[in-house]
């Protein structure tokens, strides 16, 4: 049977049964169909952190397709299965990858998330809002600069594009504003995926609202003529996009076809981000479970500048990690960059990283 088959042919439960199985009271859900919702978090704050958080991390897939995902699911299935109160936290999947070579990202074989469909196509719409609030500071940021410019923005140096969640290769690098004076001022610009926005970025590493709208205004977008930043509180953006994404920054939940409670919320790319699911889904999960299992990129994104190879180990409190080099030997200025992808990526204290080479 073909992954989808075997999703298609399980019998989900509500998701009010799920969530109670989990401890989460149905006032708590704010239901999306049958077999979604998304969660306040209102009172689930206020309960302590007591789960052990398991990172599964890789390069790359099996020749067999196992990958971070299918691994994560079936570890968490496990757990549940010898009496451990487990749940999973994954990162939501990007049109533009379903639809190319890579296609969906829900797990595999008898370890997947369900309903599949759903999670791989709109899901609950975080996308769309996303790529909705980076469009619109994309267009107040072309509107100032049509109202007279007050604070002189170099359209040259504008380095907030537009984006769009599918693979299109055609719109990597336009011309807009064509048309006539109506049309507003031309430019250079371009359209990333929307997994590639740094609204995605600050989405997942908010820890709540609040949070989130003072990340939001201080994105840079541009660069003044005299060469000054510019950001999305200059141009008084942040509490609109704060508004388009008031529903996107609450976790989602689904199942697995074990009928694992699974967070999957957000996912921003690993080699341009952090690579992992919201900080609020994992924190949740770990105030609900006695073990979070959820996957992350911390090797990719060391390896991205230009290590050979590493490895990751998370314990309770300790995070290690050991780079391969030529010499055995890092200086410290390899030190301290492996050790800020770290924190960003796990939240540890530098304190608490353990940086290592190996030849």
């Amino acid at each position: 049977m073909t992954d989808i088959e075997i999703a298609q042919a399980h019998e989900m439960k509500p998701i009010t049964e799920i969530a109670a199985a989990a401890g989460i009271d149905e006032q708590h859900l704010e239901l999306y169909g049958k077999y979604k919702a998304k969660l306040d978090l209102t009172e689930i704050r206020k309960l302590p952190r007591k789960a052990k958080l398991i990172l599964v991390t890789a390069i790359s897939p099996t020749p067999a397709g196992e990958g971070k995902t299918t691994t994560s699911v079936g570890l968490a299935d496990a757990l549940n299965k010898i009496g451990k109160k487990t749940m999973v936290c994954l990162r939501e999947p990007s049109l533009g990858p379903v639809f190319g070579v890579k296609g969906g990202a829900a797990g595999g074989g008898y370890a997947q998330v369900v309903p599949m469909e759903d999670i791989n196509l709109h899901f609950t719409g975080d996308f769309h809002a996303i790529g909705a609030a980076n469009n619109l500071l994309a267009a107040m940021l072309d509107n100032h600069i049509y109202q007279g410019n007050r604070l002189n923005i170099d359209p040259r140096r504008i380095t907030w594009r537009r984006c769009v969640d599918m693979n299109d290769r055609q719109l990597r690098h336009i011309v807009c504003g064509l048309g006539g004076k109506a049309s507003g001022v031309p430019r250079e610009d371009g359209f990333d995926i929307v997994v590639a926005s740094e609204i995605m970025a600050v989405l997942c590493l908010a820890t709540d609202l609040a949070d989130m709208k003072a990340r939001l205004a201080k994105m840079v977008v541009a660069y003044s003529r005299s060469g000054q930043p510019i950001t999305a509180h200059d141009l008084k953006a942040e509490g609109a996009m704060a508004a388009v994404l008031k529903d996107a920054i609450k976790p989602n939940m689904v199942q697995t076809l074990e009928h694992t409670p699974a967070f999957i919320h957000g996912g921003p790319f690993a080699n341009i981000a952090h690579g992992c699911n919201s900080i609020q889904a994992t924190e949740t999960a770990m105030r609900l479970s006695d073990y979070t299992v959820t996957e992350a990129q911390i090797e990719n994104l060391v390896t991205a500048k230009g290590y050979t190879d590493c490895v990751a180990f998370m314990g309770d409190d300790s995070l290690s990690i050991v780079v391969s080099t030529a010499d055995g030997t890092l200086n410290s200025t390899d030190v301290a960059k492996i050790t800020d992808i770290a924190m960003t990526e796990t939240g540890y204290a530098a304190s608490a990283i353990r940086i290592m080479a190996s030849n």
